[in-house]
């Protein structure tokens, strides 16, 4: 069993509530929306098939115990349970990036799934699956990215949605970068009292200038 792997580095968690922590990163290919401000495009269309196999050997090269799927939009691929499966079999501690059009309950329930909710900027906000709210467990994560005042009510009014379901740490409030000033965000956060995590792209101030994984 195969995927479409568009690259396997390792680096440090820059968003969620790992940030900062070593991690392995399994980018996989293929993605089904096209965000107005994707940092990750060259992920669309370019990639490796690579056995579930050698993609776990080339996991564990890194003795990294935190391993995140991200994409693109992983769960685009149906071999991807299977993948997350054979990770947390082995006694890793997963995470899986997901843009919040597409079924998050496909997967393991002991993976921690971070969603991606989209926004109206993003130009894709129509294509959420709304029903990933009621799917969500106490250690899942929500997330949204936000690049101005009408994000940012979008934001507030999903997260009343929850009713409490998910706590508010694991609620995150991120601005685009380079489109909204984050201190504008976190003020909007303490004006309105709001129990969220706000979060910068750590990646993108240790490494500015690379693109790519690292």
């Amino acid at each position: 069993m195969a995927l479409k792997v568009n690259e396997i580095f390792h680096s440090l968690q820059g968003e969620s509530t790992f940030t900062g922590m070593p991690c392995v990163f399994v980018r996989l290919s293929g993605c089904n929306l096209r965000c107005s401000y994707c940092d990750t495009g060259y992920a669309y269309a370019h990639g490796t098939l690579i056995d579930i196999e050698e993609i776990m050997d080339m996991v564990s090269h890194h003795a990294c115990r935190l391993v995140e799927i991200t994409g693109g939009e992983p769960l685009i691929q149906e071999e991807t349970p299977a993948l997350v499966k054979t990770l947390l079999d082995k006694d890793f501690t997963v995470l899986m990036e997901t843009n919040g059009s597409m079924r998050i309950d496909l997967v393991d329930e002991k993976c921690i799934k971070i969603v991606d909710m989209k926004c109206p900027s993003s130009g894709e906000s129509e294509k959420n699956d709304t029903e990933n709210l009621k799917r969500l467990s106490a250690k899942d994560q929500l997330k949204f990215v936000i690049a101005d005042k009408n994000d940012f009510h979008f934001a507030v009014a999903m997260v009343n949605q929850l009713n409490h379901k998910i706590p508010g740490g694991n609620i995150l409030f991120s601005p685009v970068a380079g489109t909204l000033e984050p201190p504008r965000l976190a003020a909007w956060i303490l004006e309105n009292k709001l129990t969220v995590r706000f979060q910068i792209q750590l990646h993108k101030i240790l490494w500015p200038n690379i693109d790519r994984g690292v």
